[in-house]
């Protein structure tokens, strides 16, 4: 069995695309993976990622020839996942963004990592082709091949939080190992779910940065009191909805019964941090407060540790700190991908 020996001193060098603010980097690099070129075009997620990871290439992945990134061990990628999401518009291969998977095939052609590992939504699972055939058997197909060699590859859709992450949060990954090496990745066995709970994640002391909250608006406001811990907007007394909002509860099947500004209670799991941090899309209330959680409640809920920092010096920069905390790979789920696979892969045997 081949393998590629790890130690402190030769790591196993990580090519990172579609980085984000840091998370899936940051829990490879827990797990003892060295990053050597990240790239991302938001520049949000730039500025976080240069703070606490390191040296960032900005340019748009379209415009980064394959000779200008470093040779690696491993290429991770979270291509967007919007076009595929099930909160958007479903355009699919037919959005753009929803053709950035490609460059990660140019890339891992020339460079030909030991391993890689794509992240990304449930609905790409769903997704159809161009040509009809399901978006997943294509880049299976594509893989199996690339670069002569091709890779062994499996996929499977995780929930964050049986990775020690205090939410529940479905995303697809996709490793592959090259065919050189013989192995077939094993994804690492479900942790039992401890202190997972809200009541275990706010109790935040008052030294920890980034306890600034995006403020409701008015409107919102005046439906959130309304709401109980543990329930939704379907608990506000119908005269004080929102207009739009008093359209849907009159035709609820029509609807399809959506659960929008749900609250989640401190004895739950909290649901998925969206980047649009918005009632309507996703559990973005305070258990017992009137308020959306702060950016370091959102960041544990998202297992960033509190060492991490987030820039809320003004309204702009808060907002955009909820954007790239809720597109960001969770880390401690991250960070059980990357064990894994360097107990499969790079540690000697």
């Amino acid at each position: 069995m081949m393998t590629i020996a790890s130690t402190q001193q030769n790591k196993p060098k990580l090519i990172s695309l579609f980085s984000g603010c840091g998370g899936l980097d940051l829990g490879f690099i827990k797990a003892g993976f060295e990053v050597v070129w990240a790239n991302d075009f938001d520049s949000d997620a730039q500025a976080i990622h240069e703070l606490n990871i390191g040296k960032i290439d900005k340019r748009d992945i379209l415009t980064v020839h394959e000779d200008d990134i470093p040779d690696g061990d491993i290429l991770t990628a979270g291509f967007p996942c919007q076009p595929f999401s099930n909160a958007g518009s479903r355009k699919g291969v037919y959005d753009s963004r929803g053709m950035l998977y490609k460059e990660c095939l140019r890339i891992i052609k020339c460079k030909m990592p030991k391993v890689f590992v794509f992240e990304n939504v449930k609905g790409l699972l769903s997704t159809k082709y161009i040509d009809g055939r399901n978006l997943v058997d294509v880049l299976l197909d594509d893989l199996a091949t690339i670069g002569d060699i091709g890779y062994n590859v499996v996929y499977r859709l995780l929930n964050a939080s049986d990775y020690e992450v205090p939410q529940n949060r479905q995303r697809v990954f996709f490793v592959g190992i090259r065919k050189d090496y013989h192995l077939e990745f094993q994804f690492p066995e479900k942790i039992k779910k401890n202190n997972l709970t809200l009541e275990h994640i706010l109790n935040i002391s008052a030294d920890v940065p980034n306890q600034t909250d995006w403020a409701l608006s008015p409107q919102a406001l005046d439906m959130v009191e309304y709401i109980p811990e543990g329930g939704s907007w379907k608990d506000i007394p119908y005269e004080h909805l929102a207009p739009r909002f008093k359209k849907i509860r009159d035709d609820m099947k029509k609807y399809r019964s959506p659960n929008f500004y749900r609250r989640f209670s401190r004895k739950e799991i909290c649901g998925t941090m969206t980047a649009s941090a918005q009632p309507e899309n996703c559990g973005i209330l305070h258990p017992v407060h009137n308020r959306r959680f702060t950016i370091r409640e959102a960041a544990r809920i998202q297992s960033f540790p509190d060492d991490f920092i987030f820039i809320d010096d003004c309204q702009k920069n808060i907002i955009a700190m909820y954007k790239v905390i809720g597109n960001a790979v969770p880390v401690n789920l991250a960070y059980n991908i990357a064990k894994a696979i360097m107990e499969q892969v790079f540690e000697d045997k």
